[in-house]
């Protein structure tokens, strides 16, 4: 993310470009699809298939809890949901954005192997560009993205705010963010966040310019909902000071994790990962 030549570097600072050209060279990189999405002639239901490089983990009696279906952006993309029913007695469901370099098909094992041990249901999408979306990856289509899996999550499955975890994982804590403070939930849980673009690739940055892209910082501090905020402290991607910075901003923060040791794509494997999330949605949001 912060791999940038000294020419790229020289253009930055003396010729300015608008946030969408900065999401798209720091941010964005779609992987090759790692799923298919087919819709039978009612054009109502649409099967899943995964390739073998999404590395599904369980049999196709998990697969069978997993819905898919496409929806429509206010951008007039096409974005893949999926909907993995993990509990039947779950109380909340993520509304999950995952990270970078990943799509649907990748991350479906880890939804059911997550939502099965800390008792909720998962919700995603990918996001345009992404899998099965169509349109391009920037940072306004990110924010219309999240609108769109937002609207369908409610109305699709009368799920109420009350009971939605809004989640985001790097990349994914940007539409995470920016729709948490605009509508109020259960709780938001921001994994390896990122304060902003120009504070990733240049860490000195001290404020937010007006060509920065990825504004966390700027828009944290106006969420309502209790914040739960995970950070490796030996991220290589998106420094621990970021975490650090971004939970000084919020207003109704709870203890976060700062897992010792930890880069930016392993989080997930420590013991405390699991467990603290379990005391967060089990404990904390009971009494919060």
């Amino acid at each position: 993310m912060n791999n940038l030549s000294f020419s790229e570097l020289c253009c930055l600072f003396c010729c300015p470009p608008c946030p969408g050209k900065i999401a798209s060279k720091l941010a964005f990189l779609p992987p090759d699809p790692t799923y298919t999405l087919m819709c039978d002639e009612s054009g109502s239901r649409w099967t899943l298939h995964l390739s073998e490089r999404a590395d599904w983990q369980y049999s196709s009696r998990e697969k069978d809890a997993i819905e898919c279906f496409m929806t429509r952006t206010c951008k007039g993309n096409r974005i893949a949901c999926m909907f993995v029913r993990c509990s039947p007695n779950a109380k909340y469901t993520l509304l999950f954005s995952h990270g970078n370099a990943v799509d649907l098909g990748q991350m479906s094992s880890f939804y059911i192997g997550l939502g099965s041990r800390i008792n909720c249901n998962i919700f995603s999408y990918d996001y345009s560009g992404y899998g099965a979306s169509s349109g391009k990856p920037t940072e306004k289509n990110m924010y219309a993205d999240i609108d769109a899996a937002w609207v369908a999550l409610r109305t699709r499955y009368g799920i109420r705010p009350e009971n939605v975890i809004i989640y985001g994982q790097s990349i994914g804590t940007v539409p995470s963010v920016d729709l948490a403070a605009r509508y109020e939930s259960a709780a938001v849980i921001l994994h390896s966040p990122l304060t902003s673009g120009m504070r990733v690739a240049f860490p000195d940055t001290k404020k937010t310019y007006c060509f920065d892209a990825f504004p966390n910082i700027d828009k944290i501090s106006k969420i309502t909902s209790p914040v739960l905020i995970i950070h490796g402290t030996e991220d290589e991607v998106i420094d621990f000071s970021h975490g650090l910075a971004l939970f000084e901003r919020c207003q109704r923060p709870v203890e976060p994790l700062w897992v010792e040791g930890a880069g930016h794509n392993d989080v997930e494997l420590y013991g405390q990962y699991l467990e603290r999330l379990k005391q967060f949605v089990s404990q904390e949001l009971v009494n919060l």
